[in-house]
This record gives C-alpha cells, sequence and structure tokens, in this order.
C-alpha cells in the first residue's frame, strides 16, 4: 500500500470515529430530552417541584458535559 493510500485511509478513519462521536452525543442529547419530557409529565401529575427542580438541575449538568463534548469535537476537526 502507498502513503498517499495510507494517508486516505487514515483520514477515511478519522471521519468515521468523528461522525461516530457526534452520533453518539446526539444520542445522549435525544436520551436527555427524552427524560426532560417524562420528568415534566410526572411533575405535572405530581405537582412536585421541589423534586423536578433538583432533576431539572441535574439535566443541566448533564446537557453543559454533550456541549463541551461536542466543542472538543469541533476543536479536533479544526
Amino acid at each position: 500500500m502507498s502513503d498517499e493510500n495510507l494517508l486516505r485511509d487514515i483520514e477515511i478513519a478519522r471521519l468515521a470515529f468523528i461522525g461516530a462521536s457526534v452520533v453518539t452525543l446526539g444520542d445522549g442529547i435525544s436520551v436527555l430530552a427524552a427524560w426532560l419530557a417524562l420528568n415534566a409529565l410526572e411533575h405535572d401529575y405530581t405537582n412536585s417541584d421541589n423534586r423536578h427542580n433538583a432533576d431539572t438541575e441535574s439535566a443541566k449538568v448533564q446537557l453543559e458535559h454533550y456541549i463541551n463534548e461536542l466543542i472538543q469535537i469541533q476543536k479536533i476537526l479544526k
């Protein structure tokens, strides 16, 4: 295999890795959104403000983590 083909294969593998990372983070954000929707429905049903606020804060922390992961991937792409 020539150096040119090897470099091309490395770039293809790198793009595949980045794409899979973005998809995985997107799936995580989708799960988080579904969890938030479920908590909102449960909150409306039970009217328990304190538990909802704690869950919302936890969700915010998780969402910030996913956003930071996307920022790191963006830096890798630059």
